[in-house]
């Protein structure tokens, strides 16, 4: 209200300001010969600042003094807090003195947009050694602790960070070759203030904390760019936060780093050699779909193909590719991206994921009419792609025209190559693994743990597949509505290795153990 007094010309800026200040007690600061510290700029990050209007001007203690325009504008000034971690005195200036002052002082005291918009490198906070800093709230402000965190995940190789609010504590965890590992917990005091920072960075509103939200930002660690996919989730302790690392480098991934083997790897280019068809990757979330699929269209990157992608979100930006975000808000569906794309005359379509009918069906008609199509699904292994379609209202002789192949796969932790050591396989482990067909005569090997490893045993992940062809015979079956033993049967008759048995030939060749293919794998019938 008082901006658009002062653009009506009802008010000067400078009486206005006068007023206000005079009205609520509050100092008048001269921002045009007001001089800042570093450290008190270093406090608030200069996006922060332009959000909300605001200038730090200097910091005591606890508390932070900034100059801002409106002093009744609380939700401004309790963002800022929350992300400061600090209690905020205003102080009064005119609007355009403040954006001017915001200019001026950190163009002058930074690089990059402003003192605090990069994780800065290992030890610029006083990190001991490798490990996780120490960082509280009397040592820094609230966004170094955030750097600091974010900075030791990507060192530590953590694929995810969890901020996690439970009674008594504000837990963060790290996700490292699949597996949570605790981290050191902030003060539970700064919960609000670390989650508001981390919301702020991902362009979310601070002011929501009743619903779920997405975002992303963008954050430079070591002379990298990393792109991290933020969410945010009420529970009843506060808002959980989970930050996603997606690294540009794993899109360089071809099909042998993924973790076929040789054969397999012939057969997988074999099919996406094919002009047409739907090639199908299965698995639950977390089991490697979306990494086996950008390493499936980084093969067939070529500059005489057209390939077009339709996501949700869209995780990492690929060079040469089409790449569509499905926006439900505004009707952008993948059945209306995918109705839309195929008016672009593509060569390769890649669906995020088919979810529904509506999808299937054009993803369908694309692969019947010209077009090779990549996508997800959401099962438990090969065959049982080929039902989950027909129960979701897709006509088995479309399923048994269009399908050329399903890859069903998991995510086994890859072990170290430093510290594992032969050994022989326990009697449970051949019993459970076919002793019959020579399990029980392999010399097994198992990692001892190093410093290289962090003392787990394991560095990487890499994939099991299991690989469905379709040929006439297999055809026919679907076509006659044939269940998933049938399938299956058929389908190891034409060479089909399962999960486990991919798992078993990679742990003969020393690529991981035997426990975590079993982990990860159910017992195959007989």
């Amino acid at each position: 209200m008082w901006e658009f007094l002062v653009q009506e010309g009802v008010l000067d800026a400078a009486r206005m300001a006068r007023l206000l200040a005079d009205e609520h007690g509050l100092p008048l600061v001269d921002l045009r010969s007001a001089k800042v510290p570093n450290y008190a700029l270093a406090v608030l990050p200069r996006e922060s600042a332009e959000r909300y209007g605001v200038l730090p001007l200097e910091r005591e203690r606890a508390a932070l003094r900034i100059a801002i325009s409106d002093p009744l504008d609380f939700e401004a000034i309790d963002g800022v807090g929350q992300v400061t971690g600090l209690a905020i005195e205003p102080s009064v200036a005119p609007a355009a003195e403040i954006r001017e002052a915001i200019q001026r002082h950190y163009g002058v005291t930074a690089t990059g947009g402003g003192p605090s918009d990069a994780v800065a490198a290992p030890g610029a906070t006083g990190g001991q050694g490798g490990g996780e800093a120490a960082i509280t709230e009397d040592e820094a402000p609230v966004i170094r602790l955030v750097e600091a965190i974010l900075r030791h995940a990507v060192g530590r190789r953590a694929s995810d960070v969890h901020f996690e609010p439970v009674a008594g504590r504000f837990r963060v965890r790290y996700r490292i070759d699949g597996i949570l590992q605790a981290g050191e917990d902030p003060p539970v005091h700064l919960q609000r203030a670390v989650v508001s920072r981390l919301k702020i960075m991902a362009n979310m509103s601070i002011a929501e904390k009743r619903l779920p939200q997405d975002g992303r930002a963008r954050i430079h660690v070591e002379g990298r760019t990393l792109d991290l996919r933020v969410s945010s989730l009420p529970t009843v302790h506060g808002e959980s936060v989970v930050a996603r690392v997606l690294e540009q480098e794993k899109l360089r991934l071809g099909l042998a780093e993924l973790g076929l083997q040789a054969d397999d790897q012939l057969m997988f280019e074999r099919l996406l050699a094919l002009p047409d068809g739907l090639v199908l990757v299965t698995g639950p979330t977390g089991s490697g779909k979306t990494t086996t699929l950008y390493g499936c269209l980084h093969h067939l990157n070529h500059p005489d193909r057209k390939i077009i992608t339709v996501e949700e979100p869209v995780e990492y930006q690929l060079a040469g590719i089409n790449q569509v975000p499905v926006r439900v808000d505004v009707g952008l569906t993948f059945a209306a991206a995918l109705r839309a794309m195929l008016r672009q005359a593509p060569n390769i379509i890649m669906v995020g994921e088919i979810r529904d009918r509506d999808t299937a069906e054009i993803a369908f008609h694309a692969a019947l009419t010209g077009h090779l199509v990549l996508s997800t699904l959401h099962t438990n292994d090969a065959p049982g792609a080929i039902t989950r379609l027909v129960d979701i209202g897709v006509k088995p002789f479309l399923v048994a025209s269009a399908v050329r192949a399903v890859v069903a796969q998991r995510l086994v932790r890859r072990l170290c190559r430093h510290c594992a050591r032969p050994v022989a396989p326990t009697p449970a482990e051949a019993g459970a693994l076919w002793a019959d067909r020579g399990v029980a005569d392999l010399r097994l090997r198992r990692s001892v743990g190093c410093p290289f490893c962090e003392g787990t045993g394991y560095r990487g992940r890499l994939g099991i597949f299991e690989i469905l062809t379709v040929d006439e015979a297999m055809q026919r079956l679907i076509h006659q509505g044939a269940g998933i033993a049938t399938l299956r049967g058929h389908a190891r008759a034409l060479g089909m290795s399962t999960l486990r048995e991919d798992g078993v030939r990679k742990a003969r060749a020393g690529l991981t153990t035997l426990e975590e293919v079993m982990a990860v794998t159910v017992a195959d019938a007989n």
